[in-house]
Parts: C-alpha cells; sequence; structure tokens
C-alpha cells in the first residue's frame, strides 16, 4: 500500500472498531486470539482491542507456512483467528487463501479474514459507530500475549507474558534505554512474527511515532523509507547492516536522512560494521547493539545512551537486569567469556508456558543447569568497564580439543576476508573423541561445492591467527545461501543435528 499516517484519534477510533467486532464473537478476559497478520496499523489496533478485553494476544506473519503457524495457534486453541487474504514481497503476489483454510482447520476458532491484497483498509469491514472504547480491569499478572520461541526439539515454546510486567519493561526500556521521546519517528525492521514487533508497539508509551514497514528490505528500501518518513532512530538486524556494508551501500549519499541513533539486534554486530555506521552517519550518530530475547520480549544487555560506544561491545546490562557472566561451576566472570545468567527476576520474565502446566518444561528450558538460576543459551564476556560482548549461542559452542571458542569470533576471523559474504560453521561429532569441523561460506562470485586451495588456505590462515590452530575446519563448503531465522539469526544447531542424522 502507499505510505499513509495515523493519528492518535485514529488508532483510538480503529480500537475501538475491532475490540466490538472481538467482543461480537465472544472474546474476554482469558480467551485467546490468533493473527495472521502483516506490520501494519490495523494489526497493532487488533492488539490493543484484545488486550483491552483481557484476552490474550499471539501473532505470526503471512509469509509463515502453515504448519509453521499451525504448530504455534494449535497449542492455544484460540476462539478467533484474524487472517488477511495474503501479502506482497519483492514485487510479486503471494495469495495465502490455501494457507488461512489450512490453519483455520487445524487451529479451530471463528475466522475473520480481512482485505491487504487489494490495497484496502479495513475501514468498510468493522462497525462505523463503534461503542466508545473501554478497558477490562486486569490483574497485574494477567497474561497479555503469548509469544513462541523455537527450540532445537519439540514445538516452539508458548511463552506467556504478563500486563503488568510488560509494561514496566516497556516503560523502562523505550524512555531510559532507547531515549525515545515525543516527535521521534523509530523504525525497527520486524515482521509480526518477531518479538521486536511487540517492543515497537511498546514505544508508543514514550509519546513518540513508530514506522511501520511491511515488505522486502533489500536494497535502498529502507534507507528510502527513513527519509520519506524522516525517521529519528533506526533500528535493524545485525545481519541486514553487515549486508548493506558488504553491498556497498551508502545510505546517507543523497538523501536527508533525520537519523540520530541506530540500534541493531538479531545476532552479534561485528567491529567492522559498528565502524561502517558511524563512517556512513557521523561520529555524532549513537549506534548500539543491544542482545535479549523473545524469551523475555526485551533486551538483556544494549544501549545506554549516556556511556559511550567501543566497536563491538554492547553498552552495559539493562536497568533491572542482574547479567552476569558464569562458569561452568557457577562462579561469576569478568573478562572472560561465560554463561549468560540472571540471577534475579526481570519484571518481563514468562509466567509460565501455554500448558505446561507443572512447569517441568520452563524449568527445563531455562534453569535445569544451574538450579533456580536463568540460563539463556548464550556466550556472554562482561568488560572490566562494564559494558559487554555477546559470542553466540552457548549450545553452538565449538570445543576442539578442549578449547572452547563462541562462534561469533570464527565468524568475525572468516568475514574478514573479502571473497566471503556469509558463512556458517559446525563441529559435528564422530565418536566421542573424533569430531568434523565443517565451514560453510557465500562466497561473493556465488560458487557452489568446495573451495579452492587457495582460499582456503587463506580461511585457515585468518583462523589460526584470530581464534586457534585448533578451529582450523576440516572441510570448507561453498554453498548459494546460509540457513537463517527471521530475525537474522545463523541457525547452527539443527544443520549440526541434520549433519549427525537427526530428522
Amino acid at each position: 500500500r502507499p505510505s499513509g499516517e495515523w493519528t492518535w484519534s485514529e488508532l483510538e477510533r480503529a480500537t475501538a472498531q475491532l475490540r466490538a467486532v472481538l467482543a461480537e464473537r465472544g472474546v474476554g478476559e482469558g480467551d485467546r486470539v490468533a493473527a495472521y497478520l502483516p506490520n501494519i496499523p490495523e494489526t497493532i489496533a487488533a492488539f490493543l482491542a484484545c488486550a483491552s478485553l483481557g484476552a490474550i494476544w499471539s501473532s505470526a506473519a503471512p509469509e509463515f507456512g502453515a504448519q509453521a503457524v499451525i504448530d504455534r495457534f494449535s497449542q492455544l486453541e484460540p476462539t478467533v483467528l484474524l487472517a488477511v487474504d495474503g501479502y506482497r514481497y519483492g514485487g510479486k503476489t503471494f495469495d495465502r487463501t490455501a494457507e488461512v483454510d489450512a490453519i483455520h482447520a487445524a487451529v479451530g476458532g471463528e475466522l475473520l479474514r480481512f482485505g491487504y491484497l487489494d490495497g484496502t483498509g479495513w475501514s468498510d469491514e468493522l462497525p462505523q459507530d463503534p461503542p466508545p472504547l473501554t478497558f477490562a480491569d486486569t490483574a497485574f499478572d494477567a497474561p497479555l500475549w503469548i509469544l513462541f520461541s523455537s527450540g532445537t526439539t519439540g514445538l516452539p515454546k508458548p511463552i506467556v507474558q504478563g500486563h503488568g510486567g510488560i509494561l514496566l519493561e516497556q516503560l523502562k526500556h523505550g524512555h531510559l534505554h532507547l531515549d525515545a521521546r515525543p516527535g521521534d519517528r523509530v523504525f525497527w525492521f520486524t515482521t509480526t512474527g518477531w518479538m521486536m514487533w511487540n517492543f515497537l508497539v511498546g514505544v508508543l508509551h514514550t509519546g513518540a511515532a513508530i514506522v511501520l514497514f511491511d515488505g522486502d528490505p533489500a536494497g535502498d528500501v529502507l534507507w528510502n523509507l527513513a527519509e520519506r518518513t524522516q525517521t529519528t532512530i533506526f533500528g535493524t538486524s545485525a545481519a541486514y547492516l553487515t549486508t548493506a556494508m558488504r553491498s556497498g551501500i551508502h545510505p546517507t549519499q543523497a538523501r536527508d536522512l533525520a537519523i540520530r541513533a541506530v540500534g541493531s539486534t538479531g545476532s552479534p554486530l561485528p567491529p567492522e560494521a559498528f565502524r561502517w555506521v558511524i563512517d556512513e552517519f557521523g561520529s555524532g550518530t549513537w549506534l548500539f547493539s543491544t542482545s535479549g530475547g523473545t524469551d523475555v520480549c526485551t533486551a538483556f544487555v544494549g544501549g545506554v545512551p549516556t556511556l559511550p560506544v567501543y566497536a563491538g561491545e554492547l553498552q552495559a546490562p539493562a536497568l533491572g537486569a542482574k547479567v552476569e557472566s558464569w562458569s561452568p561451576e557457577g562462579e561469576p566472570l569478568v573478562g572472560e567469556v561465560g554463561e549468560l545468567v540472571i540471577t534475579l527476576p526481570l519484571p518481563s520474565m514468562p509466567l509460565y508456558f501455554w500448558g505446561d502446566d507443572d512447569g517441568a518444561r520452563l524449568t527445563e528450558s531455562y534453569f535445569a543447569t544451574y538450579p533456580g538460576i536463568w540460563r539463556h543459551g548464550d556466550w556472554i564476556e562482561l568488560t572490566d568497564r562494564g559494558s559487554a560482548i555477546i559470542w553466540g549461542r552457548s549450545d553452538a559452542t565449538i570445543n576442539r580439543g578442549g578449547v572452547r571458542m563462541g562462534t561469533s569470533e570464527i565468524y568475525r576471523a572468516v568475514l574478514a576476508v573479502p571473497e566471503i559474504q556469509d558463512a556458517l560453521v559446525v563441529d559435528v561429532p564422530l565418536d566421542p573423541v573424533a569430531s568434523t569441523m565443517w565451514l560453510f561460506v557465500v562466497t561473493a562470485g556465488g560458487d557452489v561445492g568446495e573451495v579452492d586451495d587457495d582460499l582456503r588456505q587463506r580461511l585457515a590462515r585468518q583462523i589460526r591467527e584470530q581464534c586457534s590452530p585448533r578451529h582450523v575446519p576440516n572441510r570448507v563448503t561453498a554453498v548459494p545461501e546460509i540457513p537463517r531465522t527471521l530475525s537474522g539469526k545463523v541457525v547452527e544447531v539443527p544443520v549440526k543435528r541434520i549433519l549427525m542424522g537427526a530428522d
């Protein structure tokens, strides 16, 4: 659709209209509303309408395949399923009628379809004279929404978060860590299937406007959007910034941008990408990298507008986040890589997993390694100046001859080779004492197959010098593309499991 703008009164009216539609269908406190909707203003109004009834929201993006959505929404038994007819991406139209029918048949509830491919809003399909907007009086810990985080086995985890905890967390993060203010226009590239959409909705608490985008972000699209909307805080994934850097894109050339801050999340942002942002936008631009999780719908460590920025580092632990780096024995570490743990509760920690009546799955997911202590599954290093470095997922760590190495350290070395555009590394056990370390790379030439001796030797030299001789890969294979999640994370563990023979 063409660009548009909603005022507060227009958002309030649309929310009241959608609240009336949901209430007509019998939606009330504790009921689930499942949304197969894109990142557009109507979806935010639908969420707010759901919250106003005390119902529980969960969303997935229309580009999700039917089975991925069924795996999520079938766990919830929704009262209502909201869906659009399809979406556009990269200039192509994708009709999702069949997918919506399959999802509805599997998850149940009443189906409400809305137009989108025809370029219209939903105003003609909603009651024109809705009752005034009112709000249910919910408990502080009443469920607000259910987010899903994919594990390496089993169905995605349905993470329930509450009204009060999320509200406190979003007020804190939006005002103090994001430093959003009335007059700002805040953008973060996301779909409705990623927690950053929920985060972006929360930015409205600050009085700033938020910028929504639905479509293909490739090339100059998002930088043109930033100019057109005069975005002041521009958020995206580390993968997007790194791709822009390697593609030779210059955001500020021939554009009148208003960007005063650039945010990055999803995976570690390498030091060279930090330097690229500052080179492109100027030293007066605040660049902040953040790391957190769907599990808590916020950041553990990230931006602090009053602190200096060091290339490759996250500025500090978030307010109210008791972040520590622990050894395998549970000893706190400084200046060394350890497990990221949270030793006191955050406001937005999960209330529970939906359907996990005895809490066994929640305990197994976070508290099994260090009883009573949240282990997040990331490697973190806390520096003596209070900043942090994320070294990748701890369950994807490569241990060669007793030397443990986070995969991001290897990627940093590999991606410094000019011909390499992207990479994935796994260590595949062959038997109790032997393993094969396998490096997959995307080359600038788009080759597929075993790489030539010259490139292999240069990669080996880089890894030997920057990481360790033990982490030189046994095999290097060129592939057309590296598999990533929708939020830009490299999917190392599933690749490792496949190479080990798992289904």
